[in-house]
């Protein structure tokens, strides 16, 4: 893999495409099973670790130092790149919720946001970040 911070993450890019894609595949079917629930939840999980680790590789090349995700997301809402910043922050204090706990009704409740939030800013960044390229 090429280390030069333009590469890097228009080919972090590729993978957070396939994932998104894998995401929206996975919300098609409107009453998964319970385990499909959990799947669709880790896919999101994965969806957004590539969401923010692209915005970092995408600062980065544009001269922006970030370590962690929140720098990331609130630098990418100053750069114009997310237009809810607010939705991004929250999908990263669920995110953060959803890898270490584990409930029923958590998962109901994240598969709802995911559904009727997340999807939706993760694909707006897609595009945005697809204009980049």
């Amino acid at each position: 893999m090429d280390s030069t911070p333009d590469v890097r993450w228009k080919q972090r890019f590729q993978n957070f495409e396939k994932a998104l894609r894998f995401l929206e595949e996975s919300l098609l079917k409107p009453v998964p099973t319970p385990i499909e629930e959990a799947g669709i939840v880790q896919v999101f999980e994965f969806t957004f670790e590539l969401a923010w680790k692209t915005l970092k590789d995408y600062l980065e090349a544009q001269g922006v130092e970030v370590q962690f995700p929140r720098d990331a997301l609130k630098q990418a809402f100053a750069a114009n790149l997310l237009d809810d910043g607010d939705v991004w922050l929250d999908m990263l204090e669920k995110r953060n919720l959803m890898a270490h706990t584990y409930n029923e009704t958590s998962a109901r409740l994240a598969l709802s946001l995911i559904r009727n939030s997340y999807v939706r800013q993760l694909r707006v960044l897609y595009e945005v970040l697809e204009s980049k390229q």
